[in-house]
Parts: C-alpha cells; sequence; structure tokens
C-alpha cells in the first residue's frame, strides 16, 4: 500500500508530493519542508536536514533512525538525512518538486506523433528524456544524479 504523503513548505507557497519507499519510514519522518523561498530564512543543520538544489527537507533523524533499525535491521549511525532520501524512503514523489507539471508542457509537442508517427514519436521520447535528465544533472537535482 502506498501513501499519499504531501507537505507544505514552511511559507506554505509550495504543496510537494513525497514517496516513503516501502513503507519503512512514516509521513512524520519529515518535519519540515522549505521551498527556494523560505530556505533563505532556514538555519540549517546538516544532522537533521537535506538540501536539493536550494530545497530543504528536515527529518526527524531520531524517529528514523528508530524505525531503520526496528525495520531494515541497520544501525543508528548508518541512517542521516542522505541515506533516508538517496534510499527513496522519504524523497521527492518526482525527480524534483514540480516536475510533472513542468514537463506536460515539454512533452506536448511529442504526444502529438503518438497517433500519426509511433517510431518517430519513441525516437523523440527516448531522445528528450535522456537530455531532460542531463540538464536535471547538470542543474544539481539529487535524484538525478543516481539516474
Amino acid at each position: 500500500m502506498c501513501l499519499d504523503i504531501r507537505k507544505s513548505c514552511e511559507c506554505g507557497n509550495q504543496l510537494v508530493q513525497f514517496h516513503l519507499r516501502d513503507n519503512i519510514m512514516s509521513e512524520e519522518v519529515i518535519v519540515s519542508l522549505y521551498c527556494p523561498e523560505c530556505a533563505e530564512n532556514a538555519e540549517v543543520d546538516e544532522k537533521t536536514m537535506l538540501n536539493d538544489n536550494r530545497w530543504i527537507i528536515e527529518y526527524d533523524m531520531e524517529l528514523a533512525q528508530f524505525l531503520a533499525v526496528s525495520k531494515l535491521q541497520i544501525p543508528p549511525d548508518a541512517v542521516d538525512p542522505g541515506f533516508i532520501f538517496d534510499s527513496g524512503y522519504a524523497t521527492w514523489q518526482e525527480m524534483y518538486p514540480g516536475e510533472q507539471k513542468d514537463i506536460l508542457e515539454e512533452r506536448k509537442e511529442i504526444m502529438g506523433l503518438l497517433t500519426t508517427d509511433q517510431q518517430e514519436y519513441l525516437t523523440r521520447i527516448n531522445k528528450w528524456n535522456i537530455a531532460r535528465v542531463e540538464r536535471l544533472k547538470e542543474v544539481g537535482w539529487r535524484k538525478a544524479q543516481a539516474a
């Protein structure tokens, strides 16, 4: 069962959907979210927070470590914000916040080929996706780095 986890940033201007891989972590693990605007005023603690391209996620590390120990049988000192995010235990639903909305416009032209030239559609959508991931890597999105 997958839960729909959404969190508003501290300034309330952004609503982000999160993925909790295998439901190992609970939604309470995500304490705070800071968009690039409200992150300017955030006091960053690298022990509890992860910065992904100016978006900051604050985790309840005590809870995260407890859940990781009890469900994954890993030592608590192996659980840090990078582990939680990079392993997918509490991470963006998308590659970055707002990706689904952004790619709708980008794919619109290519999608028209689906009904007229399926081979060209497959070629162009593949090239577009590879180029998009490379762009995301260049601008520093953490999930894109692993793609």
